[in-house]
């Protein structure tokens, strides 16, 4: 809110004193008129202002799309490169395109046999990012799934921000620019950035101001109404990501302890309509996903556990005042040892806006919302430091607060690198509450909120636009971390005699088509890659997604189990040396074949193709090169 504003003149006090009333109390012809002239030009000012607000939420919207076009621009004018996560790129365009063949099929959108054969893929138990492929069906079935995963990312980056935006300036502050300049942070900042890059399921956010709106809303009317809206948006939000839901919860836990401290009263008289809100929510979204968390954690394809540590994707000290790589003020060097991969650059909100975010703060220390903030903030960005604290690279023997409860419920599957996530949305409405108590302007001399300082005089009439000053201060703060577009490559193309639909002649209904790799490795992802550019038209094995070791084993591991020829065509690939061949590598490649159902051996673009390709001929006899691909007919073998 502004600061205080003098107080306004009554329309009569514009009216100058000498025009005398009427003698039976009328007033005068000259004074009614003045009086209607006011009245009307108030009915204009607030017809302006209604009139002006959806103009200006459409400017931000207009704004934050542009930003994610600006973003993904790398990838939407050149087609064939994709982001240096590409397996995770490939993975949810494949993603895509099954929930738009899910739909035109009425095939079960919890599981496909389309990869990994002849098991199929609990896609439950894998990020399937339902909530945005179902939507976007048209859009895959028109323009393929390339487009449809950035059209997702896009709406993804820009609705997360839009929907701060709204919640921001509906619910906690009347300035609609501190909650724009908060809604382009928490759509756009360097832990979003980083995680476009792949993770398509950790920036679909748009419900998380949606579901703190109604979990935090603090009238205490309709509870079952509000409860009934809690669990479906909790539903949806399973359907685009559970992590972010995990994330989610956990901070709605820490927050809730700080209010709860900072202001008791409050808390005591908001708590049962907070706890039969929550109560009602939970019912329903228990009904309404008890099939699909059956599915997850019973059904076909499940497994337990995961197939990496957590705990060993910590971040650095270092890296909360640092750049990340993908943005203006970011280099390679540094983000590489600060952070355990290029996806994960979540804290690098650099020193100035950490600064920042501290005086305000402190400024507004009285607030219990600002108190809880903080120690949200402060409570997620020690855990994110993992069970050793590193300092620029270094590792000291001093124990991360991660390690006290690493073993608790949810935590213990969450990777401590994502926890600064939950500390964007945080800094975020500091920035806001900042331009909502900040004066439009102060008179010389007088005191700087939160600075200590005074102002001078060197505007007409001796006021300071404080607003302008501060504005321009955000910006100089934010201006380093703002993203650049995204870091792209080039990737082999899809092989014309797959793209073209030639392998159809080859490959018989109920077989499949092995692409070379078939099932280990990065290069192994290019027949997820295949599958997603050609809409699920063939069945493959392998794949890039998370299931049990094997048969009797439900411990997760990545891709499909391991089989001998798929290992040996691993390590050619990986190594480029060609091993020595016999009948038993022969004889024990027949047999992987007719394990996985094989018609046709496909090998398109690889960095040691040669070797592949030599290594293939050994096992399965000379390939034909039909189309740009290296095509090895097996049905007469397989059987």
């Amino acid at each position: 809110m502004s600061g205080p504003s003098r107080p306004r003149t009554a329309p009569d006090a514009a009216v100058p004193s000498a025009v005398p009333a009427a003698a039976d109390g009328r007033v005068p012809g000259r004074r009614a008129a003045l009086r209607r002239a006011a009245d009307l030009l108030t009915g204009l000012r607030a017809w302006s202002a209604r009139r002006r607000g959806p103009l200006v939420d459409a400017a931000v919207v207009l704004c934050y799309l542009a930003a994610a076009g600006y973003v993904t621009s790398g990838l939407w004018w050149h087609r064939d490169r994709m982001t240096y996560a590409s397996n995770d790129m490939m993975l949810f365009e494949w993603m895509l395109a099954r929930a738009a063949r899910a739909v035109t099929h009425l095939e079960n959108p919890l599981y496909s046999t389309a990869l990994n054969a002849p098991d199929g893929i609990n896609l439950m138990a894998n990020t399937s990012v339902l909530g945005l492929g179902v939507p976007l069906t048209p859009v895959t079935l028109l323009f393929g799934s390339q487009t449809t995963y950035l059209t997702a990312v896009v709406l993804a980056l820009a609705g997360t921000a839009t929907a701060w935006y709204l919640f921001l300036s509906r619910r906690l502050v009347g300035s609609r620019l501190g909650a724009a300049v908060a809604g382009l942070f928490c759509g756009f900042a360097p832990g979003m950035i980083s995680q476009a890059t792949g993770h398509l399921h950790m920036i679909a956010q748009f419900l998380v101001p949606a579901i703190l709106a109604v979990v935090f809303d603090p009238r205490t009317d309709r509870v079952l109404r509000r409860g009934v809206l809690l669990g479906l948006l909790v539903c949806y939000q399973v359907f685009l990501g559970e992590e972010v839901l995990v994330f989610l919860a956990l901070g709605c836990g820490v927050f809730t302890i700080g209010f709860v401290v900072a202001a008791p009263r409050t808390a005591r008289r908001l708590a049962p309509a907070f706890v039969g809100r929550l109560g009602v929510g939970a019912l329903v979204a228990v009904v309404l996903l008890a099939y699909p968390l059956w599915f997850q954690f019973l059904g076909p394809g499940h497994y337990r556990g995961l197939p990496f540590d957590p705990a060993a994707y910590p971040l650095d000290l270092e890296s909360f005042t640092a750049a990340s790589r993908q943005s203006i003020a970011g280099h390679e060097s540094v983000p590489g040892k600060l952070s355990p991969n290029l996806t994960e650059e979540n804290s690098f909100f650099g020193l100035p806006l950490i600064v920042l975010c501290a005086v305000i703060a402190l400024w507004q220390w009285r607030r219990p919302l600002v108190r809880a903030l903080v120690l949200c903030t402060v409570v997620f960005a020690a855990l994110s430091l993992g069970e050793e604290l590193r300092v620029g690279g270094e590792v000291l023997e001093l124990p991360g607060p991660y390690r006290l409860v690493s073993w608790l419920p949810l935590i213990d599957l969450a990777v401590p690198a994502r926890f600064p996530l939950i500390c964007v949305p945080a800094l975020a409405i500091l920035l806001a509450i900042s331009f909502d108590r900040i004066p439009r302007r102060t008179a010389a001399g007088d005191p700087v909120p939160g600075t200590g300082t005074t102002t001078a005089t060197d505007t007409p009439g001796g006021r300071v636009p404080v607003r302008l000053l501060w504005t321009g201060a955000v910006a100089a703060v934010l201006l380093p971390v703002a993203p650049t577009p995204l870091h792209t490559r080039p990737v082999w193309p899809v092989p014309d005699f797959v793209a073209s639909g030639e392998w159809r002649a080859y490959v018989p209904p109920g077989r499949t088509l092995v692409p070379v790799p078939p099932t280990r490795g990065t290069e192994a992802i290019a027949g997820m890659y295949w599958s997603a550019r050609t809409g699920l038209a063939f069945t493959a094995p392998g794949g890039y997604f998370i299931g049990p070791t094997g048969p009797d084993d439900p411990q997760g591991r990545w891709g499909a189990p391991d089989r001998p020829t798929a290992v040996l065509l691993d390590r050619v690939a990986a190594t480029g040396e060609v091993p020595p061949i016999g009948e038993t590598e022969r004889r024990q490649a027949v047999e992987d074949l007719r394990h996985w159902r094989a018609a046709v051996v496909v090998q398109g673009g690889l960095h040691r193709g040669a070797p592949v390709k030599e290594t293939l001929d050994r096992l399965l006899g000379p390939g034909r090169g039909i189309s740009g691909a290296w095509v090895w007919d097996v049905r007469d073998r397989v059987g």
